[in-house]
């Protein structure tokens, strides 16, 4: 197992990173773990827990993010009389890594926490950054809290047990962090490692995951609590995204939503005069060459539901949604829309 890096976030509290090729090696750190721990899963993960005993196993899906997941994982911890220097360990996707994440804030007013990613999108988005949370009234990640995790433990076999969709799902987040990096190296090894990458080549994901996570520290590391506006450019597509899963009660899968999201972000932008024609030409570029699942038409009839949904985004500042747009590479603009320049991007 190697520490990749380090990410040190709101009051020096920091988190290691580590790769492994081995998923024995993840086992053995959480099973040498030298106070009580508790393993959080659900039923697509639980085959990599090493411990079934002190498992505690949810609902997979992003409707199963909420608070009757949080009791369960409370009421577990509490019956296995779990200290407050206990270890919370996430063995799991995106909602597992969240829900773990938010419980272990909760714990005795918090324990500690280590995140097992298995998903490609996990991996690249929900590990890093110490955000945790849950939907609440139909709203996703509304309630939550800033909760970094002492380590976050990456072991790629797991990657290529991934269905194509979710592995897709995470690709989307990638190109994001493409998009936003300040340089192209990125960008450039999406275009010239493409089949490597879609092969599941562990090599060349292992050197995705790790460039597209430095782009990722680079923004969370100046704005830890996403009180500067630095860290809320990775809401690229998110916006756009999010209502799109909020009016298909989250049929439409995150990762296929962000894309769909970043094209219309993409789009709009080159629209207001913000993004270059250029610029627009050579983010669509590297977006088609992966096979995203993100032709999507709203109905007229959810209009009106699309366009609240973008008000209920809870990176809203003063009543007022800001839209992520590009103007460059790692370029970010942060502007709203009216409602009608959303419904002309939703038709």
């Amino acid at each position: 197992m190697e520490k990749r890096f380090e990410v040190t976030l709101q009051n020096n509290i920091k988190t290691s990173v580590w790769f492994t090729t081995d998923n024995e090696e993840m086992n053995g750190k959480i099973l040498s773990l030298k106070t009580q721990y508790v393993i959080v899963t659900d039923e697509n993960s639980l085959p990599y827990s090493p411990d079934k005993d002190r498992t505690v196993v949810l609902k997979s899906g992003e409707e199963n993010k909420n608070w009757e997941g949080i009791e369960k994982i409370l009421s577990f911890a509490l019956g296995h009389s779990m200290a407050r220097d206990g270890v919370f360990v996430a063995i799991g996707g995106g909602v597992v890594c969240d829900m773990t994440a938010l419980a272990a804030s909760l714990f005795m007013r918090g324990a500690r926490l280590i995140l097992c990613p298995t998903t490609l999108l996990s991996m690249v988005d929900a590990s890093l950054g110490g955000k945790a949370a849950i939907d609440f009234m139909n709203t996703k990640n509304t309630v939550g809290a800033f909760y970094p995790a002492e380590d976050v433990i990456l072991s790629f076999p797991v990657l290529s047990t991934l269905p194509e969709k979710e592995f897709m799902c995470g690709m989307g987040e990638v190109v994001k962090h493409a998009f936003l990096s300040e340089d192209d190296s990125l960008y450039k090894f999406l275009f010239a490692n493409k089949d490597k990458i879609l092969s599941r080549d562990k090599d060349a994901l292992m050197t995705m995951v790790d460039l597209s996570l430095r782009v990722k520290k680079s923004y969370i590391e100046r704005d830890p609590m996403e009180k500067k506006g630095i860290r809320s450019a990775l809401n690229l597509g998110h916006t756009f995204g999010h209502a799109l899963e909020s009016i298909t009660d989250y049929s439409i899968s995150h990762g296929e939503a962000v894309v769909w999201g970043m094209k219309k972000a993409l789009t709009s932008g080159l629209w207001q005069g913000i993004t270059p024609p250029e610029f627009y030409l050579w983010c669509i570029d590297l977006i088609s060459q992966f096979p995203f699942l993100d032709e999507y038409k709203v109905q007229k009839k959810d209009y009106e539901r699309f366009i609240e949904a973008t008000k209920k985004d809870k990176k809203k500042s003063g009543g007022t949604t800001k839209f992520v747009f590009l103007k460059g590479l790692g370029e970010p603009v942060l502007s709203p829309l009216s409602d009608d320049q959303i419904a002309a991007m939703i038709v």
